[in-house]
């Protein structure tokens, strides 16, 4: 019997691929996505640094109700407002293996719209 491949594997050497060539800087970090079933996480990287600048999921307090991309774009104003209260204009987009459509492009709209440029 053939055996599907496992999705969740192909994505992550997706991700390495695409994190082979970009990685966070002080100046430029790095706006990450995590997208699980029911939840969706963004961080600001310092890669350099090893060090997380801001982040904010579905879980936060603030977050509710709305269709999954509703809330995918809010979770994008909200690390963009938190980006920007540290000075953080500028990052360098990783959608994390995922494909940029649905959710992963609606946290990105959000972030644009709240003043991230990438």
């Amino acid at each position: 019997m053939i055996s599907k491949p496992d999705k969740n594997k192909t994505r992550q050497k997706r991700h390495q691929r695409v994190r082979n060539k970009i990685s966070g800087t002080a100046e430029c970090p790095r706006l990450n996505v995590f997208r699980s079933n029911k939840n969706i996480y963004a961080q600001v990287i310092d890669d350099v640094a090893g060090v997380t600048l801001a982040s904010a999921s579905t879980l936060d307090k603030n977050i509710s109700g709305g269709t999954k991309s509703e809330q995918a774009q809010s979770v994008g104003q909200m690390v963009a407002e938190r980006a920007s209260e540290k000075g953080i204009k500028k990052v360098v987009f990783d959608r994390g293996g995922y494909l940029y459509h649905g959710r992963v492009a609606a946290l990105a709209t959000g972030a644009r719209e709240n003043g991230l440029e990438f």
